[in-house]
């Protein structure tokens, strides 16, 4: 049957496609490392699952407003207010089905055909089809490792054309962990100023996961008068370990809210209203279990990033959030053991898959052919015995010829 022109433009998740190798591998009884998750292994907090059993007992399970209830809209305008110093209304919330909704929903009520979307590279996997989904047309910036795969404003500035129409900011990163620091953010926003026509998306998700004291920042709230044409993504799957309970929210001028809303409710209505219930007591409960989850996630940056260290050729810049690393493992590029020649990223990742079932995700679905990107969110006994396995292959491959 013919398929859309649409779907068609659409490439398959490079993390499901590692997730369904590993899950094959499994269920034939075989011991998978993965570092390709992209969530943290730690449980919600019980007091989030206990307002949820309380919802379903208070029969809080019927269709909610769209937008989301007001008492979730209500928590994250005191949440952003807390932690960001910037004051919204509740008509300027959406309340989606996660981040990646808010973010579709966002694109399809904005973008054109021909219009043009700035993604620093290397980016998440979903923004550019998302991008494509919207009728627009994704333009990647390459950022360098040696910047800390960071966006300058030269670089912003040669790449705003008179059809540019949205630039994505994404701090702290996946897949690197880069966290732009204010000063970075007011130069880009010096460069921003000047045009009118472009829309700012802060996908602030992991905004909460910084380490090494690092002052959390985003571009609204260093030049307020970028204020009004910011869209703030965020949610609670990240910080609250909620990946699965899909809630994330939307922050930005009432109009395009309201635009975005009228989309989600021509696809999935409102988000389901035990998860909201859940996410209300996620910002306004207690944050203990938060975080001491930061706290696991630094140790455990600090131990990746010293066996990373150790590695013959591997570089990888530190990051400063999240709970990613992309180290650069192009220097084992052009070289082969048993006739497999390893010659990027996908290469890499079959080859450590079938060789010491390690799951790690191709920097190509990244934007950046010579990295790979490796989770920390597992337990230290799974990051040592991965890393072992990780030396162990890249010990096997011979030296390319001079």
């Amino acid at each position: 049957m013919k398929l859309s022109q649409r779907v068609r433009q659409v490439k398959p998740s490079a993390t499901l496609a590692i997730n369904a190798k590993a899950k094959a591998l499994r269920s034939q009884g075989v011991r998978v490392i993965s570092f390709g998750v992209g969530e943290p292994d730690f449980d919600t907090p019980h007091h989030i699952g206990q307002m949820a059993v309380q919802a379903v007992l208070r029969r809080q399970t019927r269709y909610t407003p769209v937008q989301g209830i007001a008492e979730l809209k209500a928590a994250v305008v005191r949440t952003i207010e807390a932690d960001y110093g910037l004051r919204y209304e509740s008509d300027e919330v959406l309340v989606s089905c996660g981040g990646k909704h808010c973010l579709y929903n966002l694109f399809q009520a904005v973008l054109d055909p021909g219009d043009e979307v700035i993604i620093p590279s290397p980016y998440w996997v979903s923004y550019p089809d998302m991008v494509r989904l919207a009728e627009a047309e994704p333009v990647f910036v390459p950022c360098a490792e040696s910047r800390g795969f960071k966006l300058t404003p030269q670089d912003l500035q040669q790449a705003i054309t008179a059809r540019t129409r949205m630039l994505i900011l994404n701090s702290p990163s996946n897949p690197t962990g880069t966290h732009y620091q204010p000063e970075e953010l007011r130069a880009l926003a010096d460069v921003l100023l000047a045009q009118d026509q472009v829309i700012i998306v802060s996908d602030d998700i992991y905004y909460r996961i910084l380490f090494d004291d690092v002052p959390w920042a985003n571009i609204a709230m260093v030049e307020p008068r970028l204020k009004a044409r910011t869209f703030v993504v965020n949610g609670v799957s990240k910080t609250y370990a909620m990946t699965g309970w899909r809630i994330g929210y939307l922050l930005g001028d009432r109009e395009v809210i309201r635009a975005a809303g009228k989309i989600q409710s021509q696809s999935t209505s409102n988000p389901s209203s035990v998860a909201q219930w859940a996410a209300v007591a996620a910002l306004a409960g207690d944050q203990t279990a938060c975080r001491h989850m930061v706290r696991v996630f630094a140790q455990r940056r600090d131990y990746v990033m010293d066996r990373l260290r150790r590695i013959p050729g591997i570089t990888c810049p530190v990051p400063h959030g999240a709970f990613y690393v992309f180290p650069n493992v192009s220097a084992y590029y052009g070289r082969s053991v048993d006739g497999r020649l390893i010659q990027g990223s996908a290469d890499m990742a079959d080859y450590l898959m079938e060789e010491v079932h390690l799951a790690v995700v191709p920097g190509d679905a990244f934007g950046e052919d010579r990295c790979i990107r490796l989770s920390f969110a597992l337990s230290m006994e799974e990051l040592r015995e991965g890393f072992d396995r990780l030396e162990r292959a890249l010990q096997k491959l011979t030296p390319k010829a001079p």
